[in-house]
């Protein structure tokens, strides 16, 4: 049996969101209009970027304004954008989750992928990092031209069915495998690995982790705040 390391991407390993990154190409190549960023997006990240928002709210709003702001546009406008955005701010990401990857690999543990992320954006991080395999939210095409719908990944249920199929195609061995995740949507991985890790986590998925006996006694909870990596324990934080 193979162990296996699965990987969440936006605020686990890069350090914001890419889809935001994806927005503002769009933006800046005159794809979409401007105002849909100053209208539409901003204020949503403005209200978390002040902390009077909440993190995984922002993640959905985001995802529902991407499926209308892509609709209508063809695959390649997408692809050649996701392209350039991990060309550009891939390298921006945690040196724990970075240095965790290379661990895994050096140890013949499979890393894989498993994000809320537009699966172009997920597919380009997933060569520039190594992952042996990715699954990220399918946006539907029909003759190359993006339809509007949505196959999501940013949930708990499709991230579980996501690695289930992922254990039949490499016969992987949950009991010694690792999950790594920061918000609500990730808590499915934790519940089916041996070894589950909060990067950086949400308030809403500490809630969660607090209140499952069995995944609060074997979960790692890692804060990484400017060049130093804080390993908590459950005892140690309050969730308020």
């Amino acid at each position: 049996m193979i162990k296996a390391a699965f990987f969440d991407i936006d605020g686990t390993l890069y350090r914001e969101g890419l889809i935001t990154e994806v927005f503002k190409k769009l933006v800046k190549y005159e794809i979409i209009p401007a105002d849909r960023w100053y209208k539409e997006v901003k204020p949503e990240y403005e209200k978390w970027d002040k902390r009077q928002g909440n993190y995984d709210n922002y993640l959905l709003k985001m995802a529902d304004i991407y499926i209308e702001a892509i609709k209508g546009l063809h695959r390649y406008q997408v692809e050649f954008i996701a392209r350039n955005v991990i060309r550009q701010k891939g390298d921006r990401v945690y040196t724990y989750t970075r240095d965790r990857i290379k661990w895994h690999k050096d140890n013949g543990h499979k890393v894989i992928t498993v994000s809320g992320s537009p699966v172009e954006l997920v597919r380009e991080m997933s060569l520039k990092y190594g992952f042996d395999d990715y699954r990220g939210a399918v946006y539907t095409l029909v003759d190359d031209i993006y339809t509007g719908e949505v196959i999501p990944m940013w949930d708990s249920e499709s991230k579980k069915n996501a690695i289930y199929e992922l254990v039949d195609k490499y016969h992987i061995d949950l009991k010694h495998s690792y999950a790594y995740g920061d918000t609500a949507g990730d808590f499915s991985m934790f519940e089916i690995v041996e070894n589950p890790i909060c990067v950086n986590p949400t308030r809403e998925l500490l809630k969660e982790v607090m209140k499952d006996a069995k995944i609060r006694n074997k979960i790692k909870i890692i804060v990484e705040r400017k060049d130093m990596v804080y390993n908590l324990t459950p005892e140690s934080i309050k969730c308020v």
